[in-house]
């Protein structure tokens, strides 16, 4: 962490660092980013990259709910600019972030309402377009986390799960200001089956096929409408002997543009971490999170009273960042 007195400073601790404080110290090397399959909304397959040992091979990767254009300009600038006319704290990893949510402690599974008055304002509209969608008809955010990403500060974020504790299922990110990759990747020791691809019109495996090769594989059913439509570009040949390689060997790349919405559910939850690497962060880009309550708290569960109090709180849209 920068000194006092030695330029801005940063909020890092532990190993975590940005190019703030390792200004002050030798860093250590980055982690090797394989990058070496990308997601396709449109089929829900991890497709092989070009150039990489894996052109030609795909896998299917459920989880992932992304939809582009979620908002207008206008409502991005509109949120921004109220973002900015309260203070951001710093965090670590060159981020800086404000929190609209209960005090929590995860290592001792304690949390307080403390100064939590409610989400923001400018989120009442934007958590009820969630709602047209199947896949959140029915979530209801506790928690909103604005993070702020500056290249020049080496914004970024490892490879990490979310808290599971606290936080339930779904958890949905608004990608605002610029372009992003969310990164994702698995610590498994098991085998990760990969399929062939088709070659279009021919029915014939194709394990040279770039990532734009025509394929036509069954969308998942939470895929956008607008991208479903445009579906029958990708194949994979589940006739033929698959490919095993081990989970530890992959990186899934997921595009996220500009004031698109993601969801990650299921596997892409629980099964692989995700990240945000230097790389891609090219330009100032805010994340907007929001979580829900985990089973615990929800109907049924030990901490359902307090579930209720958190999502009365939430929800009543009147909130400042604690």
């Amino acid at each position: 962490m920068a000194a006092a007195g030695a330029g801005p400073a940063c909020g890092c601790k532990g190993i975590r660092c940005c190019l703030l404080c390792e200004g002050l110290a030798p860093a250590a090397p980055p982690p090797q980013e394989k990058g070496n399959f990308t997601y396709c909304p449109a089929a829900g397959l991890a497709v092989g990259n070009e150039h990489s040992e894996f052109a030609g091979w795909a896998f299917p990767f459920p989880g992932v709910f992304l939809l582009e254009e979620f908002i207008s300009q206008v409502k991005e600038s509109e949120m921004v600019q109220l973002m900015d006319r309260d203070d951001w704290k710093l965090s670590q990893s060159g981020r800086r972030k404000q929190d609209y949510g209960p005090k929590v402690n995860f290592k001792k599974k304690k949390l307080k309402v403390g100064g939590f008055i409610g989400l923001p304002s400018f989120s009442q509209e934007i958590v009820q377009r969630m709602k047209a969608h199947s896949v959140l008809e029915d979530f209801f955010p506790v928690e909103q986390c604005n993070l702020d990403y500056l290249p020049e500060r080496g914004s970024a974020i490892d490879p990490h799960f979310d808290d599971s504790w606290l936080w339930g299922e779904r958890l949905v990110s608004l990608n605002l200001l610029s372009h992003t990759v969310l990164s994702m990747s698995c610590d498994s020791e098991d085998s990760l089956q990969l399929f062939a691809t088709l070659s279009q019109g021919r029915g014939e495996s194709n394990h040279t096929a770039s990532p734009q090769a025509s394929q036509n594989h069954k969308p998942n059913d939470l895929t956008p409408t607008s991208v479903r439509e445009n579906s029958n570009r990708w194949d994979i040949d589940y006739s033929s002997p698959p490919r095993l390689i081990p989970y530890k060997e992959v990186t899934v790349a997921i595009h996220l543009p500009r004031r698109s919405l993601v969801v990650l559910y299921g596997d892409a939850r629980y099964k692989w971490k995700h990240a945000i690497y230097r790389k891609h962060i090219e330009h100032r880009r805010i994340c907007v999170t929001f979580r829900e309550l985990s089973a615990e708290f929800t109907l049924g569960g030990k901490q359902e009273k307090l579930g209720k109090e958190l999502l009365e709180i939430a929800l009543a849209f009147q909130g400042k960042p604690v």
